[in-house]
């Protein structure tokens, strides 16, 4: 949990700094901000996948995991999801009343202007700081081995994000952290109760998975050199202590 908690406290500072400054942030810093970023990850990425023990049980991982994650179309749908629940709760902001807008929601039509901009505000900044691999991956390092460094990197992007989007949409973003340590929090805990079950061998091919995903991520979303679809390969996290689990009954590991 100790990566959440980071995570909580940036997003709490990050937050608080944009509704006392505003959006003051030159978009050239945060720019360079996300680029250095990027490179860290991918460093870290790097590291983590040169930990590989059984090459091939890291490429079964990911090209059945890949296919299957195609297959389910993981990445289009957090994207709908997310989207879905803007529409739903959030709908369009208003310096208005929002009774005066016809709008097709009537929970939201009912509410004032400021109480609507709360929502978007604390369901934009939930969705973007718990949709994604960094977040599955993260907490689930950080629970099985207490290594929070990735979302320790994670905490740092989402409190820049929160600077910007609470310059905006005001105290709702800070209200994300909720969220972050239920959702976040919690798949760190249930990881920390699997951690009897996984075996070394198993942590290590897992962990060298999770590093190709975090090079995947670092070059399509940080560094925008390549679109890769990395939350598709979310299912070989899964996929690689199994075949070595697999392996090991079989004799062969």
């Amino acid at each position: 949990m100790t990566g959440t908690i980071i995570n909580v406290i940036t997003v709490l500072i990050g937050g608080s700094l944009g509704m006392l400054f505003g959006s003051r942030l030159p978009e050239r810093i945060r720019q360079t901000v996300v680029a250095g970023l990027g490179l860290f990850t991918l460093a870290i990425g790097l590291q983590m996948a040169l930990k590989m023990e059984q090459p091939l049980v890291v490429l079964g991982a990911l090209l059945v995991g890949g296919i299957l994650g195609e297959w389910w179309r993981i990445e289009a749908k957090l994207s709908s999801f997310g989207a879905w629940l803007e529409r739903r709760f959030a709908g369009e902001p208003s310096s208005t009343d929002i009774a005066d807008v016809d709008h097709p929601n009537e929970e939201i039509k009912a509410i004032p202007a400021s109480s609507s901009r709360f929502i978007r505000g604390f369901l934009t900044a939930s969705l973007l700081f718990c949709i994604g691999p960094m977040t599955i991956l993260g907490a689930i390092q950080d629970g099985l081995t207490g290594d929070y460094n990735l979302l320790a990197v994670k905490a740092i992007m989402d409190g820049f994000a929160a600077l910007a989007f609470a310059s905006t949409l005001g105290v709702g973003v800070l209200f994300s952290i909720v969220v972050i340590l239920a959702y976040q929090g919690g798949i760190s805990l249930l990881a920390a109760q699997a951690q009897a079950l996984i075996t070394p061998i198993m942590m290590n091919e897992m962990t060298a998975t999770g590093g190709i995903l975090l090079l995947g991520l670092a070059i399509s979303s940080l560094l925008e050199i390549k679109s890769i679809r990395a939350g598709n390969f979310l299912p070989a996290l899964l996929f690689a202590p199994l075949i070595v689990a697999i392996l090991t009954a079989l004799g062969i590991l």
